[in-house]
């Protein structure tokens, strides 16, 4: 191990693994290590037995419940937008040839009560029970609008400038109610909050655009995907990748203790004794708790079912959005199902997840709104998580910090904390300009 590297990565989570594999395809030398003996960190996948000892205390689940090898449960679970950042991601450094992808069934939003399938498309706006007559032609003319803009075309921005206006005042220019505001704004440009009506309105029109583009994509019920056996698949692919490329995984290196010199530049780290130096190091918040500090946490419920969630047309993968407003939160809280056609559960069964950033100290009662949609439950596990993210300036020290996951079922905001330290890094853009049929995801298995 007494080896210089260019960059050493602490922790083998999704966005630690991701930046692994960046850094090796730029052609850097990089060590991973990890001090627990299982690849994921905090974003690991369970088998039924581990589920079992994290949350029961015990490792022997009952046996109706089918085999522990079965069950893949992501502890922090979220889908792919099939055109999204995290898939041109995976393309861009070939990962995606040791994946397996498949579509997700649906996409519903939380609205006065019941369950909806979100529209994203002019023709879709027009079926959608979630609005009025009116309504619908009124919403159908801005998802037209949505359809055709472009931003290096001014003829389709029909006299607006994006860049200036905010999005309240382009809704507002389309006569839009709060209600279908609510459904666009959180279901479909995948807003966390209401913050969003007063920035400029381009931001919410790439959104709906790139949710349509990939719902259009394979042509199924959501624009999402997910890989075949679950996000923990993904962590090991890139370890695959990394080995590819000369770069060296080191799984079970207690401590894992980040070196400094004179200057408090990061020098090295040490695990059992021996000092592997380094020029950066790249870490989760774990690694370097001095270096962070907390901003919030997560609540979340894990269930275990026999059925898929009611009034989702018998899905057997599905995300719903149920937007704050709805609720009377801060934020929005987000329920994502996941079943054996995924590989991620035995035949028969479904794993579902209900999460938030917690606003309380109690997540029983707190994410009751998701859980009341599930319907009946074998099995039911609450958690809370702190969520970290870097205080330190990386242009002194060389370490790069990753942010703590939040609670959103699906992956844009994690990509672009990945994208974004890949610049503090190495000063350049990953390019994503990338031929998206390399990931393609199959129908039906």
């Amino acid at each position: 191990m007494d080896e210089e590297y260019d960059v050493i990565v602490l922790g083998t989570g999704l966005k630690e693994c991701i930046l692994s594999g960046l850094l090796s395809v730029d052609g850097l030398k990089v060590l991973h290590m990890d001090r627990n003996d299982y690849y994921g960190g905090d974003s690991t996948s369970l088998n039924l037995n581990q589920l079992w000892k994290r949350f029961r205390g015990e490792d022997k689940p009952p046996s109706h419940l089918g085999a522990s090898r079965d069950y893949n449960v992501d502890m922090v679970p979220k889908f792919m937008m099939a055109n999204g950042t995290l898939v041109r991601t995976l393309i861009h450094t070939d990962v995606t040839k040791y994946l397996s992808f498949k579509a997700v069934d649906g996409s519903y939003v939380f609205s006065k009560g019941k369950i909806h399938k979100v529209p994203a498309t002019d023709m879709e706006a027009l079926k959608s029970p979630l609005m009025g007559i009116f309504e619908k032609r009124r919403a159908r003319n801005f998802f037209i609008y949505v359809q055709d803009y472009n931003e290096a075309e001014p003829k389709t921005h029909q006299g607006l400038d994006l860049t200036r206006m905010t999005t309240r005042e382009l809704i507002a220019k389309h006569g839009l109610s709060d209600d279908t505001v609510d459904f666009i704004g959180h279901a479909l440009a995948l807003h966390r909050d209401d913050h969003y009506l007063n920035e400029p309105a381009l931001d919410t029109v790439k959104r709906m655009k790139l949710y349509a583009e990939s719902l259009a994509r394979f042509q199924g019920g959501s624009p999402y995907i997910y890989p075949l056996y679950g996000l923990g698949e993904l962590p090991q692919a890139f370890a695959r990748l990394s080995a590819v490329y000369g770069g060296t995984y080191m799984l079970n290196k207690p401590e894992c203790k980040v070196e400094f010199d004179m200057e408090g530049k990061v020098c090295g780290v040490t695990s059992e004794g021996e000092t592997a130096k380094c020029k950066k190091v790249v870490c989760d918040p774990s690694y370097l708790p001095n270096k962070v500090r907390k901003i919030g946490k997560v609540a979340r419920a894990i269930a275990i079912m026999s059925h898929p969630i009611q009034n989702t047309n018998d899905s057997h993968s599905v995300q719903i959005i149920l937007p704050q407003k709805q609720l009377g939160r801060k934020s929005d809280m987000y329920v994502f199902c996941c079943s054996y056609t995924h590989n991620v559960a035995p035949k028969g069964k479904f794993i579902a997840f209900v999460s938030a950033e917690a606003e309380t100290d109690n997540p029983q009662s707190e994410l009751r709104p998701g859980i009341d949609l599930l319907g009946p439950v074998d099995e039911l596990f609450f958690d809370m998580y702190d969520r970290y993210e870097p205080v330190n300036e990386p242009s002194l020290d060389n370490c790069f910090v990753s942010m703590s996951y939040d609670a959103t079922t699906h992956f844009e905001t994690t990509v672009t904390d990945v994208l974004n330290m890949y610049t503090l890094i190495t000063g350049k853009t990953v390019d994503l300009s990338v031929d998206l049929s390399a990931a393609s995801a199959a129908e039906e298995y």
